[in-house]
């Protein structure tokens, strides 16, 4: 891990850079992208890409680019995450993780901690949300591992998976 090249992207660098998180994605999905949901990532990329403040670090291992991290802020009064929480936090700027992917030769080597603190920890936001398919329980560990709960579920789109909707404080927990 000590050899990689950790890069950060904002808005303005999102040209030079989306297609290289098209082709980690498709990578660390492997035989998932058949799904039409996982298809319409380079959609996702663009949305996510155009938002204010949109955030994105790329692991390089040489020239090659081997992991993935972004979001952006949540619009101000825009949290829809609270509507999962009978009693929200009472801190409420917060930064939306919308996608982390790590190529498949490159997993179970802490590289999705890397990316995930070196997008989060600086933040200036009080939380950071994320989604994470409930079918995929192992993930679900791995971001409550880093200080991330579970504060309800959510389908966003009627051909997604039902997400698990997950809340942490900021910076992460060590």
């Amino acid at each position: 891990m000590a050899d990689l090249d950790v890069r950060h992207y904002t808005h303005d660098d999102l040209p030079q850079i989306r297609q290289t998180l098209i082709d980690v994605h498709a990578d660390a999905q492997g035989e998932a992208m058949k799904d039409d949901f996982k298809k319409r990532f380079p959609w996702f990329v663009d949305h996510w890409g155009s938002r204010e403040g949109y955030s994105c670090v790329i692991a390089y291992d040489g020239e090659e680019a081997v992991g993935f991290a972004y979001g952006a802020p949540a619009a101000e009064g825009r949290e829809w995450w609270r509507e999962c929480m009978e009693e929200a936090p009472a801190k409420s700027r917060t930064f939306s993780y919308s996608e982390l992917a790590v190529r498949q030769a490159y997993r179970k080597q802490g590289l999705a901690d890397l990316l995930s603190r070196a997008l989060l920890n600086d933040r200036d936001e009080d939380l950071a949300v994320l989604l994470v398919d409930v079918t995929h329980p192992k993930v679900q560990e791995l971001y409550e591992s880093w200080g991330f709960r579970k504060v309800g579920e959510r389908q966003p789109f009627p051909d997604s998976p039902v997400f698990a909707v997950m809340l942490a404080e900021l910076p992460l927990s060590k």
